[in-house]
């Protein structure tokens, strides 16, 4: 007659569970970095935090760009002469009253769509197909406008925009330029990606 073998049943508990909780660390173990990988890097936070400017050394009537997120921002520091020609361009404009909400907040929703009228704050690319147009500051006629009243001009496709950054009508271009969320710090600084409301 063979021998009965005598099962251990506490032992056969203890191994079992011995095995699930070493191979539940294991799962853990390689689950932690797979699920932290999906969280955005230090380089892309970095890309997508605020940005403060320094404007003090924007002339009268200059243009100078800055990156935020990626992304061309244009700052213009507006003459006297280029505000007023906004008011008698309404009639040539698609959206002269930015009454489309998604492309400015609503402290630029204005004549000027900024909050010192001086200032313009704007993303550099056409609401086309996202060139990034020319600045035309200067009053006068041009090739693409003989009424030309300074603005933005994208060659690739012909669209136009105001010193507003407000797209004219029967171009390709279907909204204005958009206006991203900035405050003023100081006199001389403006930081890009925060609201007013929001600044500490």
């Amino acid at each position: 007659m063979a021998n009965e073998e005598v099962v251990d049943h506490g032992r056969r508990r203890f191994l079992t569970v011995t095995t699930a909780v070493v191979g539940g660390a294991g799962v853990i173990a390689a689950v932690v970095p797979f699920i932290k990988s999906w969280e955005p890097s230090a380089r892309a936070k970095a890309a997508g935090a605020p940005v403060t400017v320094d404007i003090s050394a924007i002339e009268a009537g200059q243009k100078v760009t800055f990156a935020w997120r990626s992304l061309p921002v244009f700052v213009v520091n507006r003459t006297k002469d280029q505000l007023a020609q906004l008011k008698g361009l309404e009639p040539r404009l698609l959206d002269p009253l930015s009454s489309d909400a998604a492309q400015q907040p609503k402290y630029a929703t204005n004549e000027t769509r900024s909050i010192k009228p001086e200032w313009l704050v704007v993303i550099g690319l056409c609401t086309h197909l996202g060139c990034v147009p020319d600045f035309v500051p200067d009053i006068k006629p041009e090739p693409f406008d003989a009424n030309w009243k300074g603005g933005f001009y994208c060659p690739c496709h012909k669209s136009r925009y105001d010193l507003s950054g407000r797209v004219f009508s029967g171009v390709p271009a279907p909204k204005n330029l958009p206006v991203p969320p900035y405050h003023f710090i100081d006199d001389t600084h403006i930081q890009i990606g925060v609201d007013p409301q929001e600044a500490g």
